[in-house]
């Protein structure tokens, strides 16, 4: 494969990379299994198509130029991507230091994207008419078809050894047992301190404090799943939204926290919402979201708002909002 074909192509599969790690943080059904599945393909891909870049670096690194640095920094960014990717799947290690291992693929995952960009400016690649000819189809064919193999091999061998990834669930997550979810947080949303007894959610026509909420006793048994990598079944309790609005006129119902974090949602999925004050059987902990968060089944667990303070109603469509929360 010549030198550019190959820039061309890691830097294509990289990009895809990035948009397929989005879509897969933002499934929460079976049905966009195949987002997870595709991202896999692609880094295994980039590893297909790794060889003939080696060659390409170790020529330019035989010569003095301006940007190696680049290149250099690139490839290990490359190279964390795809091994912190794989021990996501095995299971074996969920933190190396103070990081998550998901916090470390998503952050040199993006990095490398950015890293990317600018070799490509230092160094643009330039897409021609013969990129499409038979040729190149077959190669690229052929690399996808390496990946499919490295990806059924990897599932026999996780399967094989018996290692936890066998179990992960189709977002990639792996269970945590039946107790409690762990205290976590998207980015910089920390736990407040709220009174749980005097504590109220505003609702369009009502107010009601955690304790009432907490009396109507609507149950839902649900899986979060964390975008950290891990999901847990619970009972939840408390009361499904869609009795607590009652009729309303409008398109998306928006629930706000304490804290200043909010998810936007269509309104005809206000009674598959539920706003929650206990977690199998026991009163929610003030990291779990105490006294009312939100569950929102079949969604990942950004959208499970935590530290409810209040539920509106408007005329907004679902989608105006950012696809994942920016703080």
């Amino acid at each position: 494969m010549s030198d550019r074909l190959t820039n061309l192509g890691l830097a294509t599969l990289l990009t895809l990379g990035v948009i397929t790690g989005f879509g897969a943080f933002s499934i929460g059904t079976p049905k966009g299994r195949w987002v997870v599945v595709l991202h896999g393909l692609i880094g295994l891909a980039v590893v297909a198509v790794s060889p003939w870049k080696t060659v390409i670096a170790r020529r330019g690194l035989a010569r003095p130029r301006s940007g190696r640095w680049i290149s250099l920094g690139l490839s290990s960014l490359a190279f964390v991507t795809l091994a912190s990717g794989v021990t996501l799947i095995t299971g074996l290690l969920e933190k190396l230091g103070p990081l998550t291992i998901m916090q470390i693929h998503v952050g040199a995952g993006l990095l490398t994207l950015v890293t990317t960009l600018v070799h490509l400016w230092q160094r643009p690649v330039r897409p021609k008419k013969t990129d499409l000819s038979r040729r190149a189809a077959l190669r690229a064919t052929g690399t996808v078809g390496l990946a499919g193999i490295f990806y059924l091999g990897a599932e026999g061998l996780l399967r094989a050894t018996g290692l936890p990834g066998k179990d992960r669930r189709f977002t990639g997550s792996h269970e945590i047992g039946s107790k409690a979810p762990p205290p976590t947080s998207w980015l910089n949303d920390s736990t407040p301190a709220v009174d749980s007894l005097s504590h109220a959610v505003q609702l369009p026509s009502r107010r009601l404090t955690a304790v009432e909420i907490d009396d109507f006793g609507d149950e839902i048994s649900a899986v979060l799943d964390c975008t950290g990598g891990w999901h847990s079944k619970n009972t939840w309790t408390g009361a499904r939204i869609g009795r607590l609005l009652g009729d309303q006129d409008g398109e998306s119902i928006v629930v706000r926290s304490v804290t200043g974090y909010w998810r936007r949602f269509p309104l005809v999925e206000a009674d598959r919402l539920w706003l929650a004050t206990r977690v199998d059987g026991t009163l929610l902990r003030p990291g779990n979201g105490s006294p009312v968060r939100l569950v929102a089944p079949s969604r990942r667990g950004f959208w499970w708002v935590k530290w409810v303070d209040r539920v509106e109603v408007d005329d907004k469509p679902p989608w105006w909002q950012p696809p994942l929360p920016l703080a």
